[in-house]
């Protein structure tokens, strides 16, 4: 059985990589797939985003990494997923991954959604989080895989440079 995991991935945390890791141990595959939404403003491009979900997950037997735009059950069915795989962190996350799972069941019935709560050591991360963090200059590297905290520094160094040269 092949399991989707979509998101933004905006970028990697080890929230996700538990994620991705456990699944790739209960299913014969796993699809990680960085969603391309057009309401939100990435820090990091697809091409970046891809490149550190690819490294990341170098070592885990079974992953692939792909991209999508539109809707999330109709990429599992066009790439053959049986299971689209959702990480929970708080019971607000459910209230809200409870009602898309709701409508993915409407529009493909045999695609099921399966939540995993998050580790409770990671269960504060999110995306948000971690850039708010690497913008002030704090250590995320408990927080993201070795190649994202670079990235981040990489991000937010250049950022911090070119505003005081303009500030």
């Amino acid at each position: 059985m092949r399991a989707l995991y979509p998101g933004s991935f905006d970028p990697l945390t080890l929230g996700h990589l538990d994620l991705i890791e456990r699944a790739a141990r209960l299913f014969d595959g796993v699809l990680v797939a960085v969603l391309m939404n057009p309401s939100k403003q990435p820090s990091f491009s697809l091409e970046q985003r891809l490149e550190q979900i690819h490294l990341a997950t170098t070592g885990i037997s079974g992953v692939e990494v792909g991209h999508f735009d539109g809707l999330t059950v109709n990429y599992a069915q066009t790439c053959g997923a049986q299971v689209i795989l959702r990480g929970l962190r708080a019971m607000s996350d459910f209230e809200f991954e409870l009602q898309i799972a709701h409508t993915n069941q409407t529009l493909a019935p045999r695609v099921e959604t399966l939540f995993m709560a998050t580790a409770a050591h990671h269960s504060f991360l999110s995306s948000s989080v971690v850039k708010e963090v690497a913008r002030f200059g704090g250590d995320v590297s408990h927080m993201v895989p070795e190649g994202v905290a670079i990235d981040l520094e990489r991000l937010f160094n250049r950022k911090a440079a070119s505003e005081s040269r303009y500030g």
